[in-house]
């Protein structure tokens, strides 16, 4: 698919979706930059590489990438993917020009399931760059995931849903959810109490994570396969 040369070049951009260590094993040969902001592609366009990996950008405190930007790779011929959160909405809206989006996230937004930025979004700690808050779109993983599980019912998973889709991003964290669900009288404190024992055994989704290590995994799979 990719038709590139064994001494590909690989620019990702990457911040909260993945750690950098647990990406640089799966695509050690990418050059890994902060979340893009408005203009980022455009530089990197500038040197010609032959893969640009959109997952993280930045939303609300900075200018987004912009739509020219990918098109403007597209059309020098750089093969342009996009997954986990920013690089999943860019790609669900620049599918037809040209750019590639893959997993869970992108399939969201292709799907029009989800279209607002706002779930995506995240709070970042400013020298880790880590998520300190939830994106919506895991909650709404996790929310289905615990119905499946019969931890939570249908009803229960769709209030706690709107409480969390109302919060302002960064206010949304398991804790704060469930003690706002808390002061709702429609819930249940027994089932809010087993929801919140089997959040903090590591039950909580992460798509986004998920999306991104399955994005490098696609790149470093089709580098191998034109190089063999």
């Amino acid at each position: 698919m990719l038709k590139i040369m064994k001494s590909q070049s690989i620019i990702v951009f990457l911040g909260p979706s993945l750690d950098l260590e647990t990406a640089r094993r799966i695509l050690p040969s990418a050059d890994f930059r902060p979340p893009a902001s408005r203009g980022d592609l455009e530089k990197a366009v500038a040197e010609n590489p032959d893969i640009i990996c959109l997952i993280d950008g930045v939303f609300f405190e900075q200018c987004s990438v912009g739509h020219r930007e990918i098109l403007s790779a597209l059309n020098k011929g750089i093969f342009v993917v996009g997954a986990s959160s920013m690089g999943a909405l860019r790609a669900s809206e620049t599918e037809s020009f040209g750019m590639v989006g893959i997993g869970k996230v992108f399939e969201l937004y292709k799907n029009k399931i989800v279209e607002s930025d706002d779930e995506v979004a995240v709070t970042c700690d400013p020298f880790t760059n880590e998520a300190i808050t939830e994106a919506l779109v895991n909650i709404r993983a996790t929310l289905e995931k615990a119905v499946s599980a019969s931890i939570l019912t249908v009803d229960e998973s769709a209030n706690l849903f709107q409480i969390a889709a109302e919060m302002y991003y960064p206010d949304r964290i398991y804790d704060f959810l469930i003690e706002k669900a808390r002061e709702d009288d429609s819930f249940d404190d027994d089932h809010l109490n087993i929801f919140e024992k089997w959040i903090a055994e590591g039950n909580a989704a992460d798509i986004k994570k998920e999306d991104a290590i399955a994005v490098l995994k696609f790149i470093s799979a089709e580098i191998q396969e034109e190089s063999n």
